[in-house]
């Protein structure tokens, strides 16, 4: 799907209107393709705090060039590690940091701002360390040109955990997602695994995909295949030679079922254990939409979103933890949405659907063991076949009421997805990561 919008503007004539009439010009995205380096610039490292002294080997594990600022050169990405930061009086080292480096950012820079999870700390550390958040989020609607801003919380003891996180937001990976806070280690304690190949980290691993046989849910298997993962892609019955299609392309296997089905969950678990024993990556992306307001909503359209959306999820997920396929360092990953998190006219059901699977999310976070994490994606406005059959003029706002002033792609729910899937992802649980392009107003 094409963003007409973007094409006008960034034509000769449109252009010309842009600069007259004050209209968005969105930047048109730098995204990862297989072979790319993470980053295809230098990341420039700033701070003073516990994690400093160790971000230039990790970032040199990642093959990613660093160096400290330098006056006249440009960057791709920016680092500051605020973990030093212990009272409010010391905030003023962002201010010195960022100032001077803002207007060397190269289009579609990145900016990573590395903290102490408040919760772990007390007093003016505390104070300190949450007013970060209306840093980022702020500096986040300031970048411009495609950039992104992240707050990555880091408990100590997960130090040594922050590069699956660093590979994902220095990288074009995260080209849609801005704003965003993100705990490290904040759930449970256990070593990340050893990356071997941060181009294929899922190398060997099983993952599941429901609703895989389009949108989102196609683009979720090929990103995990492309980064080395067996898919097991899930379908409706009605859409089995897509599914078979798609599987046969990326060599993966398939299940056809609806997952509302009383028997669903038995099914899955035991082809999961029977054909490929056991499961690495679960994740829920099957969602439906019926959409009324409350007034006019019937109980058929109430009861199909949430079984679809939330109570198979759950059920899926409860049925494989009880029968143990869901393998140790495994990942679950929900796809819930924006309309969870900020609500949406018309979409009553929808909404308590998706907040309920974050909800599922914070549930499980800490009681699952043996290294398993949940996690989830909030998508925004994503350009689907569904959002191409929405009426223009809301089709267009719904696009343009985010920083970026643009709709995001279903590659970009995926890209988030695999980051979560990571092996070396082990201490990021218990987080919802809205892929929305930062909007504006409501979350």
């Amino acid at each position: 799907m094409s963003d007409r919008y973007q094409g006008f503007v960034s034509s000769p004539i449109g252009r010309m209107m842009v600069k007259n009439l004050g209209l968005p010009a969105p930047t048109r995205l730098e995204r990862y393709a297989a072979g790319d380096p993470l980053v295809a610039g230098t990341v420039a490292l700033g701070g003073d705090g516990r994690l400093s002294a160790s971000l230039p080997t990790v970032l040199e594990g990642l093959g990613i060039a660093w160096s400290l600022p330098t006056s006249g050169e440009k960057y791709k990405g920016l680092v500051f590690d605020a973990t030093g930061i212990t009272d409010t009086r010391a905030l003023i080292a962002l201010q010195e940091f960022f100032t001077p480096l803002l207007r060397s950012l190269e289009t579609c820079a990145r900016i990573v701002v590395l903290a102490t999870t408040p919760e772990s700390v007390s007093g003016s550390e505390r104070v300190a360390q949450r007013a970060l958040e209306g840093f980022t989020r702020s500096l986040g609607k300031e970048i411009g040109r495609g950039g992104t801003v992240q707050l990555v919380y880091v408990t100590p003891g997960a130090d040594d955990a922050i590069a699956s996180t660093l590979a994902f937001f220095l990288s074009p990976k995260s080209a849609y997602v801005s704003g965003q806070v993100v705990r490290i280690g904040a759930h449970q304690e256990r070593e990340a695994e050893h990356v071997a190949d941060w181009h294929r980290p899922l190398e060997g691993r099983i993952a599941l995909v429901t609703g895989a046989s389009r949108g989102i849910g196609e683009q979720i298997a090929r990103v995990l295949h492309r980064d080395g993962a067996k898919v097991v892609g899930v379908d409706v019955p009605q859409a089995a030679s897509e599914l078979q299609a798609l599987m046969r392309e990326l060599e993966g296997d398939h299940v056809t079922l609806d997952i509302t089905g009383k028997d669903a969950p038995q099914r899955i678990a035991h082809h999961l254990a029977t054909e490929h024993g056991g499961v690495d990556i679960v994740v829920h992306n099957a969602g439906i939409t019926r959409d009324k307001k409350l007034a006019n909503m019937d109980e058929d359209r109430w009861s199909s979103v949430i079984g679809v959306n939330l109570t198979a999820p759950e059920r899926i997920t409860r049925q494989l933890l009880e029968d143990k396929v869901i393998n140790d360092n495994g990942r679950i990953i929900g796809v819930a949405s924006i309309a969870g998190i900020a609500g949406n006219v018309g979409q009553t059901n929808y909404a308590v659907s998706k907040a309920g699977v974050i909800g599922l999310v914070d549930s499980l976070a800490d009681d699952l063991g043996h290294g398993i994490t949940i996690n989830a994606v909030a998508p925004g406005f994503i350009i689907t076949a569904m959002t191409a059959a929405v009426p223009f003029a809301t089709r267009e706002v719904g696009q343009r009421l985010n920083v970026m002033s643009q709709g995001g792609l279903p590659v970009d729910v995926a890209e988030a997805i695999a980051w979560y899937a990571s092996p070396g992802s082990t201490a990021v649980n218990g987080n919802v990561v809205r892929v929305c392009g930062q909007m504006m107003l409501g979350a």
